[in-house]
Parts: C-alpha cells; structure tokens; sequence
C-alpha cells in the first residue's frame, strides 16, 4: 500500500515553494480556497524513493482533482468515455482483455493500452516514447480521433461550465480559468500515486510470507530462479532479467528501455510493419523497438506485446522458448534469438508461469484511493 506523508512546513521544500503560496488570480464565488497542502510518496519497501517534478509538486488537491479527471466522460466529444474506460483499476489500469481499446467512434486502435503504474519511476510513455512527461502523455488521448475525439478548448468548455471544476481548479492552482496544461498537470499528479510493490514477491522479499501457510511454493521458487537465469542455464536460462530487471521489472535507463525483442522477421531494418521507435527517432536502428513493460501485475494485464498478439502468458512464454524471430537490430540481450528461443522444458515453462503470478498486487487493484470518485 502506498503511504503518503503530508508535509506541513512548506519553506521547508524549496520545490514545493510556489505551491505554498497564495495567488487571488481569478477566484470563483463561495468558499473557494487556495491553500494547497504538499505531499510526498512514500513508495513501499524496496522500490526507488520519489521526488515531485519542480513544475509540479505533488498536493492534495493537485491529486484529487487530476483523479476526478481520470474518470471523467466530458472529456469525450459524447460524454461517454473517461481514461479510466480504457484502463480499469481491476487490471491494474490496463484494459480488461482488449486487444485493441475502442473509442467513442466504435474504432480501434494499432496498440495494446499499458497499464498504469508507478509511471513516476519513467521517462518516457507509450509504446514508442513519444511523450517525454506525463504531462505531456494525458494531453493526446482527448483529441486523438480514435480515441476520445474532443479537441482541448472543448472539453475545458465544458469543465468550466460544470459547477464543481472552476473551485477544484481553483483550490489545486489557484485559478479558476481552467486550462489545458493545469488539467494535465492534475492529472498526472494523480497517476504519480499509482504505486504498486506490495504483491506476494514483495512480502516474499520482506520475509511475510513465513510462517503465514502462503510462503513460495518449490515451483514458484524454480521459476525466480529460472527468470534469473542466463540463457543456457541446464536447470532453465529464461534470461527475463535483462530487459525486465531491477525491483521494478523493467528498465527504466532511457537508453535502455526500447528493444527489439524478436517478434517480427526481417530481413532489413526497413520491413517492420510497425516501426514503433524509429517513427519516433527517425533512427532506422530504432525500427521494430518499443518499450519493455514492467512484469509486475502482468496476470492482469493480458493481452500481451506492443499489437496485443499474444492472449495469455503461456503463448508469451511459448514465443520467448521457441518463437523468436531473427532481424538485423534484435537485441543483443535476446541471447536465444539465434537458436529461436530459450528452450524450455514443459515443467520449466510452468515454474515460471507460477512465479509471474506472485507479482500480482491486490492491495494496488483494490485500493480505494485510486478507485472512481464520482
């Protein structure tokens, strides 16, 4: 569980400075108030420490606000769909099963939506890190045509004529004119908190599990041994732990975080249907990379890969034993990629499977705070 502590001396926090202050810019009717109270994540044991970006500290109205956003459907041209539509908290924000996320048109999108947490550690989001900043990531879904389809001055229309916005605006920034850059900063401060490192691996670390009748079983610890092992290992090399290393199952080194991780042949960087990195970077090396998604919560986050090609992690782990694909820039990291995967037996691809699931953290997808407040 997440715990954040409340920071009451703001000439304390040099970051938080212009947060404490008290701007009468605009101020709606009634008893609006502007006197944002600091907060800092406090993430669980093990995880990184956190600290709130200098241009947007993280307050508790900042948070309230940006979660009542997150589910809010005037955001869409018809009213009808939220963030939250497309990333359910029950599947760790991702979206229930959906190969492909729909918007208010009825079409569907190229990409698998990603789940959504502890997007505080990253620096960059989408599959091809186009977005530098959360803030800079929520602004797109609300024009893009496939998804929400309301351009920006649209969707603020209707905020500041809804009778609670202009006063939570008012109370997270100290304005009630609403804009679009204040919006995405609420929003972002909400999806700041979304952190998860309390699943049974976490208590397995923390030593919880002894004595509780819920310790690892032999099989779940013949899978962690398996995803650290190197390719090659005879009791089972999956080699996972390269792109998915570290407390956080991934990596989040922007140097580090986009691969090519042999699902597509090919026989020049040019043939890769989706370019995925390289439409960003405009590098060729980049084409066919997209970033490695955290395994934390990955039972819940089916289906799998950038296109949502694989249903279950079964067929995830079948493809990285025996389906991996050559091309000229497959990570060096995917050591199986020439002999086609990492060959694992039966029992060995089951260990794993059995480990993977101990990284699913109910306390995250049932914690209230990160629930619909409407």
């Amino acid at each position: 569980m997440v715990r954040i502590r409340l920071l009451f001396l703001c000439i304390l926090l040099p970051l938080l400075f212009h947060a404490c202050s008290k701007p009468d810019k605009n101020p709606p009717p009634g008893s609006c108030v502007y006197d944002p109270t600091p907060v800092m994540i406090d993430p669980p044991d093990y995880l990184p420490p956190l600290e709130s970006p200098p241009d947007n500290p993280l307050t508790e109205e900042g948070i309230r606000l940006g979660r009542k956003l997150f589910y809010e459907p005037l955001l869409s041209a018809d009213t009808t769909l939220s963030c939250a539509g497309c990333h359910n908290q029950t599947y760790a924000f991702s979206d229930q099963g959906k190969r492909y996320s729909t918007g208010i048109d009825g079409i569907a999108g190229t990409r698998n939506a990603m789940a959504l947490f502890n997007l505080a550690y990253a620096s960059s989001f989408f599959w091809d890190g186009r977005a530098a900043t959360l803030e800079e990531q929520v602004i797109e879904p609300v024009p893009n045509p496939i998804e929400m389809h309301q351009e920006w001055p649209e969707a603020i229309k209707k905020l500041q004529n809804h009778p609670e916005y202009p006063c939570l605006f008012y109370a997270a920034f100290g304005d009630s004119i609403i804009n679009r850059d204040n919006a995405a900063k609420a929003m972002a401060q909400f999806l700041r908190t979304l952190i998860s490192g309390n699943s049974r691996y976490d208590k397995y670390l923390r030593g919880e599990l002894f004595g509780t009748g819920n310790e690892f079983t032999e099989s779940e610890e013949r899978g962690l041994q398996i995803f650290m092992n190197e390719f090659g290992n005879p009791e089972g090399g999956g080699d996972c732990f390269h792109c998915h290393g570290g407390i956080l199952f991934q990596n989040v080194d922007p140097s580090l975080q986009f691969r090519n991780n042999g699902l597509q042949e090919a026989a020049t960087l040019n043939d890769f249907a989706d370019k995925g990195r390289g439409a960003v970077t405009g590098n060729p090396q980049d084409n066919g990379k997209f970033k490695v998604p955290s395994l934390r919560n990955i039972a819940l986050t089916a289906p799998y890969m950038h296109d949502g090609r694989f249903a279950t992690l079964e067929e995830v782990i079948d493809f990285y034993s025996e389906g991996l694909k050559r091309s000229p820039n497959v990570d060096p990291l995917m050591k199986g990629a020439q002999a086609g995967g990492v060959h694992l037996t039966p029992q060995q691809k089951q260990d794993l499977l059995n480990f993977l699931y101990t990284l699913t953290d109910e306390a995250f997808v049932t914690n209230p705070e990160y629930a619909s407040p409407h």
